[in-house]
């Protein structure tokens, strides 16, 4: 795994050990950042409810984001995560890691907002629609802001009240959707 572009473009991260997490692919990361920037103007915020490895949301800082929050519940995940963070050069104190689950988190970020928020839970527990209507009444998400949820095959997202479909597409196995904040 590697940070894609950006100014930590090159450096290699590591993936979580074991089979517990899944990580983005590269192609499917490029892609992403393809759709929703590629690069951003220092004054943004990025949530990453599912961090993983931490790869996304430390692709977005690299490509601009201001501070990206990441959270995960596992153990390993959440050591991997700050190894990258190191691995990354946080220069700036431009991550913050919480150990925690999804829930948890959303109750904990209650009164802040966010510019993007990337959605990529363990395919079997998904609870993506129950989700994006807790992050639109705790008003999470920044007025003009955007959700990306990252899906399998199988699962079907289309329209949410409160958000707009902007963008959706198929990588084979994996789905993107992207939402904009309807205020």
């Amino acid at each position: 795994m590697r940070i894609i572009s950006g100014k930590f473009g090159g450096r290699r991260i590591q993936p979580v050990p074991g089979t517990k997490t899944r990580p983005t692919t590269d192609k499917v990361k490029e892609s992403l950042f393809n759709m929703i920037g590629p690069y951003f103007d220092g004054e943004q915020t990025f949530l990453d409810l599912f961090a993983g490895s931490g790869a996304v949301a430390i692709e977005a800082v690299s490509r601009g984001i201001k501070q990206a929050v990441l959270v995960d519940r596992q153990f390993a995940a959440y050591k991997t995560i700050k190894n990258n963070v190191e691995i990354a050069g946080d220069e700036k104190n431009n991550f913050k890691v919480l150990k925690m689950d999804a829930e948890q988190a959303l109750k904990k970020l209650k009164g802040k907002q966010f510019n993007y928020i990337f959605l990529d839970p363990p395919y079997a527990e998904q609870q993506m629609r129950k989700q994006l209507a807790e992050i639109k009444q705790d008003q999470l998400i920044a007025s003009s802001g955007i959700v990306i949820c990252e899906t399998d095959n199988k699962t079907e997202l289309s329209e949410m009240d409160g958000y707009e479909l902007i963008k959706q597409k198929n990588y084979g196995l994996t789905i993107i959707t992207i939402y904009k904040n309807k205020e």
